[in-house]
């Protein structure tokens, strides 16, 4: 019987060490979770002051202003030379190989990429072929198609002054007097934007274009 008084001793006991436990667990209450989660909020702020930090680079970009100061002057110094004149190319030939020549070229251009459209052949001597097919139907039916701008377009020195410029300008010195060539060349190099294409004798060419053709 005394045996049984002693057991809930034991018992007691063991719950005493069991609270013992229960406090230490409010001992580590303080495990102040929320205070290293103040933490985190910093971090957003570092992507903050990173944005101030371009605002404060905007003093550069003066630099980046004073840049397009000279390609201003630039852009304005490239259509003066486009317009002044177009290049120029020679290419030797004899009067009566010179629309041959001209052939040539127009070819090369249209193999290149450039578009039927953006050339015009003026000869100084006998009219090209497809000139005087065409001009056999009338003047309109001719000047239509040299409107329509969807083809080479050849025409005589005598009625080159009505043809409209065009980026490419073909001329087959192929004859026709010396005045006709002198008159002729001045007026190709107004009519092409971009190139004008030279076949005949360098010789008469640069008495006319200058030696510096």
């Amino acid at each position: 019987m005394p045996l049984i008084p002693e057991e809930p001793q034991i018992h007691e006991s063991a719950q005493g060490p069991r609270a013992t436990p229960a406090s230490g667990r409010t001992a580590p209450t303080p495990r102040p979770v929320p205070g290293p989660r103040p933490v985190a909020p910093p971090r957003p702020g570092r992507p903050g002051p990173l944005r101030p930090t371009p605002p404060v680079q905007r003093t550069p970009r003066d630099a980046a202003v004073a840049k397009p100061g000279p390609s201003g002057p630039a852009a304005p110094a490239a259509p003066a030379p486009a317009s002044a004149a177009p290049q120029i190319q020679l290419i030797p030939a004899s009067a009566e190989g010179a629309l041959d020549a001209a052939e040539e070229a127009v070819d090369l251009l249209l193999e290149s990429g450039r578009a039927p459209g953006d050339v015009l052949v003026i000869t100084t001597g006998e009219q090209h072929p497809w000139a005087a097919h065409e001009l056999s139907f009338g003047d309109a039916s001719y000047w239509a198609q040299h409107d329509a701008r969807d083809d080479v377009f050849y025409a005589d020195a005598a009625v080159a002054g009505r043809a409209a410029s065009r980026p490419v300008v073909v001329v087959a010195v192929n004859g026709g007097s010396d005045s006709a060539a002198a008159t002729t060349l001045p007026l190709a190099i107004g009519r092409a934007d971009a190139l004008l294409i030279v076949c005949g004798d360098p010789q008469q060419i640069n008495s006319v274009l200058g030696a510096g053709v």
